[in-house]
């Protein structure tokens, strides 16, 4: 008969049942932990139970807005993992309410249960940022930091992998749309890190292999600007379009107008986070804070990105491939 010693270890996941979390929680359950998904609507998150064996991954109710809700899905827990993050702001999801006061909560809680805690933020998170969105990731990042000590922190760049919303929705414009829009001519930075890697750093994290109280910077293995990721996203789903650049002013007028959408696909706050290039810093890379820096080698856009974006050829799994 099992004794309480010999349980697996239970991890809360807030945010579980969204992109990055899905691979979280499959890393997780592969180690043979307990997965406890934490989500708003756990009705619409059943998708994640097959991920694990049968009674390793439970969804439950909880949301990072209200404290006593993130207190009853940290019980008992040994680890927590806050992946929650919005792109906008819509309704009673502000920046400042999930990225600042939720994360203060998540590690408050944390900190009542004596369990290990994994922040995830996003490169960019500046508290000096013109943009909401990077200022509140910051102030995520302090809440974690100063509540929970041996907290870990990642600060992943655009992270690309199946079902994602980076290439897959310029993919989806150049089915219809002549040309593609390169925000402020396209010559921002990029280094997108895959799914899977940034799922086994955060797995590596509840494993205890990641020195706490230090914040890890996520990126792939090649440095693209906006206008190149667009350039080897057109060349797998096989599609000519125009690049046309935008600038700046007109970026931020277009943002100001989309953003009035229930679900945009541009905000002036997201034009300002792109004014600035989304890489690893050299400090990181020095101190070995980053991907290889914990053993671990990220995989190339050119090796996943075609295993998913071939739905938007012309003819999908059926295009015609020309050799030579």
């Amino acid at each position: 008969m099992p004794t309480i010693s010999s349980t697996p270890k239970l991890v809360t996941v807030f945010g579980g049942s969204g992109f990055i979390g899905r691979n979280v929680v499959q890393a997780l359950a592969r180690r043979g932990y307990r997965v406890r998904v934490a989500c708003r609507r756990p009705d619409l998150a059943l998708h994640v139970v097959p991920l694990g064996n049968v009674g390793q991954v439970v969804p439950i109710q909880a949301n990072v807005r209200v404290p006593w809700s993130v207190e009853r899905a940290v019980k008992g827990a040994d680890h927590v993992v806050n992946l929650v993050g919005i792109g906008y702001e819509s309704g009673r999801q502000r920046f400042a309410a999930v990225h600042d006061e939720g994360a203060r909560a998540v590690a408050e809680a944390a900190r009542s249960e004596g369990a290990g805690l994994t922040q995830i933020s996003a490169l960019g998170a500046d508290p000096e940022s013109g943009s909401v969105y990077a200022r509140t990731k910051a102030a995520g990042e302090r809440a974690a930091l100063e509540t929970v000590k041996n907290a870990v922190v990642f600060r992943p760049s655009v992270v690309f992998g199946p079902e994602e919303g980076f290439f897959r929705r310029f993919a989806l414009m150049a089915r219809f749309s002549p040309f593609l829009p390169l925000i402020g001519g396209g010559h921002t930075r990029f280094q997108p890190v895959y799914v899977g890697d940034v799922a086994e750093a955060i797995a590596r994290s509840v494993d205890g292999q990641l020195q706490g109280g230090r914040i890890y910077e996520l990126g792939g293995p090649e440095v693209l600007t906006f206008r190149q990721c667009m350039e080897k996203m057109l060349a797998i789903v096989e599609r000519r379009r125009w690049l046309v650049p935008i600038p700046w002013w007109a970026a931020r007028l277009l943002g100001s107008v989309l953003g009035l959408l229930p679900r945009p696909m541009l905000t002036r706050d997201q034009v300002v986070q792109l004014a600035s290039d989304n890489v690893v810093s050299e400090r990181a890379e020095a101190e070995g804070r980053t991907l290889t820096g914990i053993g671990l080698r990220p995989r190339a856009i050119e090796a996943i990105l075609p295993a998913y974006l071939w739905a938007y050829r012309p003819a999908g799994q059926f295009t015609r491939r020309t050799l030579g």
